[in-house]
């Protein structure tokens, strides 16, 4: 059976299990007959996606039963299960299963970032009065090499935090939306926001703060640009989705896709609030600039055990999946 037919011959009975799966969350009082449709069509869809990874393993089906299997699996034990361990859950294992999913398209996002950053600092490293004409008027003009590192007594971090954490969530909510634009708004965020810092480190280059700059950069900007990129890389899946839908129709890869992008979202949060507290409390606070930097090193440290711990926690739950699909 090729791919093409495999698709075409399921696709409506997994479409009834979704629908299903959502009817069963909104209604408490379940009957024989939803009960035993469910039975049997995730038995069905356990057994194609048994298939799929077998014969298609890096087709969008396999991604799409996966989920679809685990959502009906988690439904079996709805009822026993907290809404804290649902929440445990997802950021322990199901959040990193949907990195994994789509990481090409977060390391393009990271890759247009980059060429937005790398043609500014060319620019501005040519010629320091370039920043005037890359950034707007209002940025520029405020921007005081000499003064970086200086503390503002009456700064108000707690407030400082909050609003750099809404304006990073705001950033991060326009690019993973902008896919419905078939990723083209995606793409200006991404590239607009790393021309801003590559325009920016060539201009506090030229007087020779370059050192301080990253200082101040990179404790949070790490984790806060990790989090751009996977929401711009959920933004970009969407808008390649809309733009070369495969065998599925547009408005199903629209549902889809929306939803992932959504879940994505939520899963950076958390990081964005990191972030938001790490610019609040730590980038203007009286510590030497090797302190700043060291705490960049632990963000690291710590983005790379949770990924690890995740993919732990993944293995553990696909070995009983495994033994349930056969």
């Amino acid at each position: 059976m090729n791919y093409k037919h495999f698709v075409q011959q399921h696709r409506q009975e997994w479409a009834q299990l979704e629908e299903l799966i959502t009817a069963l969350h909104k209604n408490n009082q379940k009957s024989a007959e939803q009960l035993e449709s469910f039975q049997r069509l995730y038995q069905k869809a356990a057994q194609h996606l048994s298939y799929s990874q077998t014969y298609f393993p890096d087709a969008e089906s396999t991604t799409y039963l996966n989920e679809l299997v685990g959502k009906a699996h988690n439904m079996l034990y709805r009822d026993q299960v907290s809404s804290l361990q649902q929440l445990k859950q997802f950021f322990g294992s199901s959040f990193i299963q949907l990195l994994a999913n789509q990481w090409k398209f977060v390391f393009v996002a990271m890759a247009l970032f980059i060429l937005g950053a790398a043609g500014a600092y060319i620019a501005v490293w040519q010629d320091a009065m370039h920043l005037y004409a890359i950034l707007p008027d209002s940025m520029s003009t405020a921007i005081q090499p000499e003064k970086i590192g200086s503390h503002n007594g009456g700064v108000n971090s707690p407030v400082m935090s909050a609003e750099i954490m809404t304006n990073n969530i705001r950033v991060a909510v326009l690019a993973f939306a902008g896919g419905i634009t078939f990723g083209l708004l995606t793409v200006y965020l991404l590239i607009y926001n790393g021309i801003i810092v590559g325009a920016l480190a060539a201009f506090f280059w030229h007087y020779g703060k370059a050192y301080d700059f990253w200082a101040f950069i990179v404790p949070h900007g790490l984790i806060e640009l990790t989090a751009i990129f996977i929401a711009g890389g959920s933004g970009l899946l969407m808008g390649y989705k809309l733009l070369v839908p495969g065998e599925l129709p547009r408005s199903y890869q629209l549902k889809t896709q929306a939803l992932r992008s959504v879940k994505l979202f939520l899963g950076t949060i958390p990081l964005f609030i990191v972030a938001g507290l790490i610019e609040g409390f730590i980038t203007p606070a009286s510590i030497s600039l090797e302190a700043k930097y060291l705490v960049a090193f632990i963000t690291v440290i710590g983005l790379v055990l949770y990924v690890s711990i995740g993919k732990l926690l993944i293995r553990q739950k696909q070995q009983p999946t495994a033994a349930l699909d056969s």
